[in-house]
């Protein structure tokens, strides 16, 4: 659960009027991609009916992904990085056509950087349920109208199995690291568990072995957020004009969001009790700058995602429990046979670093022994994003491992 944009993602700063001129006009019904809309640099595999856990299917799976470098003759060199909640296929590159943001982990992923895309070959794609191509509530089903609130409740494992499928699909029998953060992490985990012949090393960054009642408690009232706006409809707004849509829930349940992801310190160090402009906010019409700076970024975010789809993913973070149905936590965790790198960071008040810990006492290809790598960083959970030159590292010394 991450802003997962490079715009986003920066440490938290003063909303100019430039800023807030940049969101004139009526945000759309929905941000998601739609069919018919610039591809960019997304490819597209179609992976066929997709069976789901709680027993219900998805007819058919289209998933979009992004891929850079060359796979060597035997594919023994493919990376898989999954996106956090918010994110997609972007990885890296510039915004553009069929791109509203630029690549989300640019200081990460690269020719010469810490994932060298000289040397790997590194797979990006779409999560399942998502709102960048690949198939989710905005993606029209064989009737030919928008899945909406009727799409399928999906769980993580659903989520690595579309991933499975999109492997297969490529010739790729094993990949040489499976890497995530966030709700990626949670993606990377259940691969280890669920596949471990399927991958040599894995990278957990700023992820649980499970979602807690406080972090099922944090999601349920984002979700409520978006379904208590009566433009929300049901989960039926596709057709609805530019602002007409639910986009005043989807941009309260990303403020809500978005104190999670950031620490108290670096709001409390960069905006302490200032005032957005000369307006008081004591009684008068004024606001404080740390207001202004949640509801833009609030605001932002309707441009770009989904409301739909934004409920059906939050609830899969809901259902993440890697002991589920497998003797618990432990048990599971023993399942995993790859080297792994298990990262937090020491202020993040969304998964903490106990968090991490547990991870890392479990899994026997931990290359810290018993112990989760900790950054320190004031960026709270975004820390996997914007530290750069404290993840990528850690990042190295596994793929050397």
């Amino acid at each position: 659960m991450d802003w997962q944009t490079p715009e986003d993602s920066v440490p938290s700063s003063f909303v100019t009027a430039a800023n807030n001129k940049a969101l004139l006009g009526k945000p759309p019904a929905s941000g998601a991609w739609r069919e018919g809309d610039p591809a960019g640099h997304r490819q597209f595999a179609n992976l066929g009916p997709l069976p789901l856990e709680r027993g219900r299917h998805i007819p058919h799976v289209r998933m979009a992904y992004e891929t850079w470098g060359e796979l060597n003759d035997d594919a023994s060199n493919a990376i898989l990085i999954l996106h956090a909640l918010t994110g997609d296929s972007h990885l890296l590159g510039a915004a553009g056509i069929g791109h509203a943001t630029a690549g989300w982990w640019s200081g990460i992923v690269g020719p010469g950087k810490y994932i060298d895309t000289d040397r790997w070959f590194v797979v990006a794609p779409n999560m399942l349920g998502g709102c960048q191509g690949t198939t989710g509530p905005a993606s029209h089903t064989t009737e030919g109208i928008e899945w909406g609130a009727r799409f399928p409740y999906i769980t993580i494992r659903d989520q690595v199995n579309a991933q499975v499928l999109l492997s297969d699909s490529l010739g790729i029998s094993r990949w040489a690291a499976v890497v995530g953060g966030s709700m990626g992490g949670m993606h990377s985990l259940e691969w280890s568990i669920g596949h471990p012949e399927r991958l040599e090393r894995v990278a957990v960054l700023a992820a649980p072995a499970l979602s807690s009642a406080d972090q099922i408690a944090l999601n349920s009232v984002q979700i409520e957020a978006i379904r208590m706006d009566d433009a929300f409809a049901g989960g039926d707004y596709y057709d609805a004009a530019d602002g007409d849509g639910p986009y005043r829930g989807l941009a309260l349940a990303r403020r809500m969001a978005l104190l999670n992801y950031r620490s108290p310190d670096e709001l409390n160090a960069r905006f302490q009790r200032s005032w957005q402009s000369d307006i008081s906010p004591l009684g008068d019409e004024g606001r404080f700058a740390v207001e202004s700076y949640l509801d833009f970024h609030g605001n932002k975010f309707t441009r770009r995602f989904d409301a739909n789809s934004y409920v059906t993913l939050v609830e899969a973070m809901n259902s993440h429990d890697v002991g589920r149905d497998r003797g618990g936590i432990d048990a599971a965790l023993d399942r995993a046979t790859a080297k792994a790198l298990v990262l937090g960071i020491d202020s993040d008040r969304l998964f903490p670093v106990p968090d991490q810990q547990i991870i890392a006492r479990g899994l026997s290809g931990n290359i810290d022994g018993d112990e989760a790598v900790v950054i320190t960083s004031s960026f709270g959970h975004d820390g996997f994003l914007i530290e750069d030159d404290l993840v990528g590292p850690q990042l190295l010394r596994l793929l050397s491992s």
